[in-house]
């Protein structure tokens, strides 16, 4: 019994420090993170608030051109089948848009040089 009272307060005082360790929360890789993000939430809170401001400047204008456009553009998506078959849209100066049909892989886009009678072809 007498050595049962220094026992139990050993392991009352080597429990002391870890008990201690486990109330101060969060481990140094978690306190450097949250450093690290709280400044760079801080660096792009003006960037942010500048997309705020564009959205909301053309927001309802981006909204009006979908209503507006959105039904005729999904009518065009359902025909087109390969989007790949095409050029790039070009603008003409008078605001037509085209959107030429790429040529077929199999025929060069090159013209053909004339060949003499023999075969050779003339340079």
């Amino acid at each position: 019994m007498k050595h049962l009272f220094p026992i139990c307060a050993l392991s009352i005082l080597v429990a002391l420090p870890v008990h201690a360790e486990e109330d101060t929360g969060k481990s140094l890789m978690e306190q450097g993170a949250e450093l690290f993000f709280e400044g760079l939430r801080q660096e792009m809170e003006p960037a942010l608030e500048d997309l705020q401001g564009l959205v909301s400047q053309f927001g309802p204008a981006m909204q009006s051109f979908f209503e507006e456009m959105g039904p005729a553009l999904a009518e065009m998506a359902g025909e087109i089948e390969d989007w790949s078959a095409y050029e790039v849209p070009e603008m003409l100066p008078n605001g037509d848009i085209i959107i030429r049909k790429k040529p077929p892989q199999d025929q060069p886009e090159t013209p053909e040089q004339p060949e003499d009678e023999d075969g050779a072809t003339e340079i």
